[in-house]
């Protein structure tokens, strides 16, 4: 495995309950850093799993603490611009600082658009654009009050490069997450803040085990084929770690010059 140094750094995970946020949780950490374990756990009524539980963010945390680094768990709901607020500063108070933005909370579900009702749309494009938007925000202004740089990776999609059919709200919130990735890039090159996102295929995690369990494998199966951005009932269903390294090199002094970019992890998937 590769060595990256982040040592004395502080990073902050959001969506760290499970899946691909409890991964990079622990890669972080792994590589030297503390972390702040963010996640919320009272449910999104239109969400058909239920979000990571309380006592998931804390065995986040034991994991962290595993690997000889610093947790510490903070519940905020990423749609709330006042609780990412106070997030923030809850890990200010604990850590002093905080060096990285690991910006991976989300949700997904299924439904044709022309179906969807105001609802759906709303909490899925809150959760996974507007909570992105929050987090950065708040985190961004705290890199430009200390003045020594920053990394931002967010979590788009392969969906966030092409079309999803029964998925377009998905889709559209995760191409909104590579514009604001672009736009932050842009704004924040002249304070040193690297700003990056990350776009996976299908991964082994239990939002597809609960998008499974609800709609199953043939309604999920038409959203593969028809769109070709997902490949979620593959035999090559990439894991969380496969996601978590193309963090870890973003959060990194090896991609200095590199911001602004969306980087695939699809197994060649766009390449067809």
């Amino acid at each position: 495995m590769p060595r990256y140094e982040f040592d004395g750094q502080v990073a902050f995970v959001t969506g760290a309950g499970r899946g691909q946020g409890r991964s990079h949780a622990q890669h972080y950490a792994k590589h030297g850093a503390d972390v702040v374990v963010l996640g919320e756990s009272r449910g999104i009524e239109t969400s058909p799993y239920p979000l990571a539980s309380a006592a998931e963010l804390e065995e986040t945390a034991r994991l962290v603490e595993d690997e000889e680094q610093e947790a510490l768990v903070v519940r905020a709901d990423v749609r709330d611009g006042d609780r990412v607020e106070a997030a923030v500063s809850t890990a200010l108070d604990a850590f002093g600082r905080i060096d990285i933005l690991a910006n991976n909370a989300g949700i997904w579900n299924v439904t044709d658009l022309v179906e969807m009702d105001e609802q759906r749309w709303d909490e899925l494009v809150d959760s996974d654009l507007k909570g992105a938007w929050l987090c950065a925000k708040h985190v961004g202004q705290h890199f430009i009050e200390r003045g020594d740089g920053g990394k931002i990776v967010s979590t788009a999609s392969t969906a966030g490069l092409v079309g999803a059919k029964r998925s377009g709200h998905y889709a559209a919130a995760k191409h909104g997450v590579v514009g604001l990735t672009k736009a932050l890039a842009l704004e924040l090159a002249p304070h040193d803040v690297n700003v990056n996102a990350v776009a996976p295929t299908g991964v082994a995690t239990p939002m597809i085990d609960g998008i499974l369990e609800t709609v199953g494998e043939e309604a999920l199966s038409s959203v593969s084929d028809a769109s070709g951005s997902m490949n979620v009932l593959d035999e090559q269903l990439i894991e969380p770690r496969d996601v978590s390294e193309a963090y870890m090199w973003l959060s990194s002094d090896a991609a200095r010059y590199v911001t602004g970019v969306t980087l695939p992890v699809d197994a060649g998937m766009l390449a067809k």
